[in-house]
């Protein structure tokens, strides 16, 4: 995807500029021109989308910090001073605290989507990994954010959540402590969690610039899986995607604004808006709704160490799943049985996050323990022996021939 420049400036002061610092030929090679497959569906616009959902995030917590205070006995109110008083301060909290919500919803079908077209299959298993450490860090800034309104399940949640890594043999009280600044979640805690809170969005802004240039070296999958052939199975980015993905973009920020005008809460727990008591523990404490599916596998489990080990395990087996896939094949739609057991996964991950969000007691327990295995076999057992038993059916031979193919049978169902 790489090669000389055809940019050339048209003014004297633009020739200028362009033999000192060449951004505008990048721009154009990397961003305008870059070739991209022509069969490009609505599922891979949520890139796009990330990234403004990625700025929106950094621009209104920028914002919010101006008038937060990190203080165990100030922080429940100056956020409640951001809402009552701030000028615009409601929406600028409402952006920021749904915003983290929607920036999951697009993640999560981003992944899901790279999931069943084999985005991770080579040569981008750097790509997706490095997509997966960005998922990493977005998990780690979303908890500690959580934790800034110093509200009930603010408070509880960075209890539990904190008191995990106390598992781990050895090292596990000490890495507690040090996360705590002390011998329990106060003041210290929060001043840490603030800080990171802050830093580490900046960090994740660039290794989202990492991932858009691994993307740009090995170039985008497609629906079909095929690699590019020539010229003919390519388009422009602009104005072909920009067109395309300002569309998607601009309706999912009409979702986004229906629920920050609407329904602010909706995503939230009503808990969290009482102060922070550490002598009253709610009565069911969970996390936000993005963590609640690994928040069942670490419940599943009664051991509190393997169910840490569990948890964790749960999101850093992606890093190997481009190994763990033995198909031939990229794309799943060419492979029938993959296709069946895809949504079944994906049933099974909802219905992991709906056992998170019920008290640990009952079916639920015994549900969270069979879902949390069938979870497991699924990167294990079941996309190893698929990609060795499976019969695909047979791709088409270049992404032209499949675009042709969908144009002549819209035509043909038009007659």
């Amino acid at each position: 995807m790489s090669g000389p420049s055809k940019y050339q400036p048209t003014t004297a002061i633009g020739q200028w500029f362009h033999e000192r610092l060449p951004i505008v030929a990048f721009a154009k090679d990397h961003a305008l021109d870059f070739p991209t497959p022509k069969n490009l569906n609505y599922w891979y616009t949520f890139g796009g989308i990330l990234a403004v959902m990625l700025v929106v995030q950094i621009i209104t917590g920028i914002v919010l910090v101006m008038h937060y205070t990190p203080h165990t006995d100030l922080a429940f109110s100056s956020v409640e001073h951001i809402m009552r008083d701030v000028n615009y301060g409601w929406m600028l909290r409402y952006l920021h605290m749904n915003g983290a919500s929607m920036f999951f919803v697009a993640v999560y079908i981003h992944m899901f989507r790279g999931m069943y077209y084999g985005s991770y299959k080579a040569p981008r298993e750097v790509l997706w990994m490095i997509g997966v450490i960005i998922y990493l860090v977005m998990m780690a800034t979303a908890f500690m954010g959580y934790v800034l309104p110093w509200g009930q399940m603010s408070f509880w949640g960075a209890k539990v959540i904190t008191n995990l890594f106390s598992a781990i043999p050895f090292i596990g009280p000490d890495v507690t402590t040090w996360l705590w600044g002390g011998y329990s979640v106060d003041n210290p805690t929060l001043n840490r969690f603030f800080s990171l809170h802050y830093l580490l969005p900046f960090v994740l802004a660039g290794i989202v610039i990492l991932h858009i240039w691994a993307l740009h070296v090995v170039g985008n999958n497609n629906p079909t899986g095929i690699s590019v052939k020539s010229d003919k199975d390519t388009v422009p980015f602009h104005p072909y995607y920009t067109i395309k993905d300002g569309f998607a973009i601009v309706a999912f920020l009409v979702v986004y604004a229906l629920f920050v005008f609407y329904g602010p809460n909706y995503m939230g727990d009503a808990v969290n808006y009482v102060p922070a008591n550490p002598l009253s523990t709610p009565a069911h404490i969970k996390p936000e709704w993005y963590y609640l599916p690994f928040y069942a596998i670490l419940r599943s489990i009664p051991n509190k160490l393997l169910g840490v080990i569990a948890m964790f395990s749960s999101i850093l087996i992606l890093l190997v799943l481009p190994w763990l896939d033995t198909s031939r094949v990229r794309s799943g739609k060419y492979r029938p049985i993959f296709k069946l057991e895809f949504w079944i996964f994906c049933i099974v991950c909802v219905a992991l996050g709906f056992i998170g969000s019920k008290p640990p007691e009952g079916s639920y327990v015994i549900w969270g323990q069979i879902l949390t295995v069938y979870y497991f076999a699924h990167f294990i057992i079941l996309l190893p022996l698929m990609g060795l038993l499976e019969q695909p059916k047979a791709a088409p031979n270049s992404i032209s021939e499949d675009v042709l193919a969908h144009s002549a049978n819209k035509m043909m169902a038009a007659k």
